[in-house]
């Protein structure tokens, strides 16, 4: 039976984090603790981060691997930090939700629609921000179809 994509396991809430990496890593440290990823997916997920910013708009990111890492991904999962006190990622754009992707083959073309849906209404970004329970995430994720 495959794992559960994303469980309360997965997210943190109010982390502080002083920097990008500090924030890559955090998010991608998460993936590994649970089982989905081999520790070096998070080397791959901040050498992804210098080729191209993995910032996508209204305070996201989804920091991922390189194509390459693929072979370091056991199973789909994904994580989510919530940092209200925003983390810079460069060209004044502040990252307040990281959401950790780790995919097998497609399976996480499915997750990303899901979190582009959720993530392209301001008013749910904010929701996320400030959420005061990680059920309360789960749901906002699970509720999308």
């Amino acid at each position: 039976m495959a794992k559960e994509i994303l469980t309360t396991d997965n997210i943190r809430l109010d982390a502080k984090l002083e920097s990008k990496e500090e924030a890559i890593r955090f998010t991608g440290d998460i993936l590994v603790e649970n089982g989905y990823v081999d520790a070096t997916y998070v080397d791959k997920m901040l050498e992804r981060e210098e080729v191209t910013s993995t910032y996508i708009g209204n305070n996201v990111a989804i920091p991922h691997g390189t194509e390459d890492a693929k072979a370091a991904v056991k199973e789909t999962g994904l994580s989510i930090v919530t940092s209200p006190d925003g983390i810079d990622f460069g060209s004044g754009n502040i990252v307040k939700i990281l959401i950790g992707i780790a995919g097998k083959g497609n399976e996480h073309l499915e997750i990303l629609s899901k979190i582009a849906l959720v993530c392209a209404e301001e008013e749910n970004v904010e929701k996320l921000v400030h959420a005061q329970s990680k059920e309360e995430i789960l749901n906002m994720f699970n509720e999308v179809n």
